[in-house]
């Protein structure tokens, strides 16, 4: 069952940074700093360095529409996500836009392909054409990125993770929690030989969150929880397949394995099936997010379902308070989530 609450806000309610700023900071005429955004080419190396520095120091983003329509901000909002092709962020970009649509709002949508430096480039490109908000996955975020949000003077809204801090509102859900769940679950199961089995994990820290709980429970048990299996691949059917033979070669006595996403804990069930191995007879198997898929599988996945769709509405229906005016405190929702116990465990 989800919560929502109210936090501390970060946003400090700073004015927009304006050309003729950072001309000052850096000691130079507006003319010069206009040269430096557009033909950089024209100006000293020496110069154009002072500039970017000041531009750095201030977080300064230059407007790419002109005129009052940039001062009031557009209708349009932006969603930056780490990918537009997984089902886990399209569930939640369909619940913002049905909720934003409904009011007049158009979004515009990024992917990061989970790379911070490449999601504090689209901050910056987006914050330029002045939207009216901006919604964002996760907590986590380069520095100047954070500068730049905290200064754009528009509602942002962090998604898919709940935290103690935020930069001005958040709804998602606590990632070491569920990893926490699902292993209690395992452990309350009898299983004691576990594995976690990830993809990216490297690249999407949220998956490291959700196995940090996982390994929290399992040693609290006195449980080996170092056991560990992941690539650098796409979560697919075919990876979470290839995962599962592995697995099952680096640890031969293994009893279940928790998998981090239900597309690799189903291509392990698949896998499994086409090679004769029982599970959960054989081996169990479990997954995240609650998948539709999940439970058309044979046997059935146990999962934990997230209310994605609903994570999306209540970021959109945060963004629209903030801009109807409410103020104050970070506005803040843990979403929540649910064990679904199937077949497979």
């Amino acid at each position: 069952m989800g919560k929502t609450e109210r936090g501390r806000r970060r946003h400090k309610g700073v004015g927009r940074v304006t050309l003729g700023d950072v001309a000052k900071h850096a000691g130079v005429a507006p003319i010069t700093v206009s040269r430096v955004m557009n033909n950089p080419d024209q100006v000293s190396e020496k110069l154009r360095t002072r500039v970017e520095q000041a531009v750095d120091a201030l977080g300064y983003v230059p407007n790419l529409i002109a005129g009052g329509l940039a001062s009031a901000g557009t209708r349009v909002i932006p969603v930056i996500v780490p990918s537009l092709s997984i089902l886990t962020y399209i569930d939640v970009i369909h619940g913002i836009q049905q909720t934003l649509e409904d009011t007049g709002y158009q979004l515009l949508l990024g992917s990061t392909d989970f790379d911070l430096d490449r999601e504090a480039a689209l901050i910056d490109t987006v914050l330029g054409y002045s939207p009216s908000g901006i919604i964002i996955a996760g907590l986590r975020h380069r520095e100047r990125a954070v500068q730049r949000l905290e200064a754009c003077q528009r509602p942002v809204v962090e998604i898919m993770e709940y935290g103690a801090s935020c930069i001005d509102s958040n709804v998602g859900v606590d990632n070491a929690e569920v990893g926490r769940c699902m292993a209690r679950h395992l452990v309350e199961q009898g299983y004691r030989r576990i594995a976690y089995v990830g993809s990216r994990m490297d690249r999407d820290y949220r998956t490291l969150q959700r196995y940090e709980g996982h390994r929290e429970i399992l040693e609290s048990a006195g449980i080996d929880g170092s056991r560990l299996l992941q690539n650098d691949e796409a979560a697919s059917y075919q990876t979470g397949g290839r995962l599962f033979m592995e697995a099952l070669q680096r640890y031969p006595d293994l009893d279940a394995i928790h998998f981090t996403n239900d597309n690799l804990a189903a291509g392990a069930i698949l896998e499994a099936n086409r090679r004769g191995i029982r599970v959960p007879d054989d081996i169990a198997v479990a997954g995240y997010l609650g998948l539709p898929l999940s439970e058309c599988l044979t046997p059935a996945l146990t999962t934990v379902s997230v209310p994605r769709f609903e994570m999306g509405v209540q970021a959109a229906r945060f963004l629209l308070a903030r801009l109807d005016g409410e103020k104050g405190e970070a506005l803040r929702c843990d979403i929540g989530f649910e064990l679904m116990v199937r077949d497979s465990t």
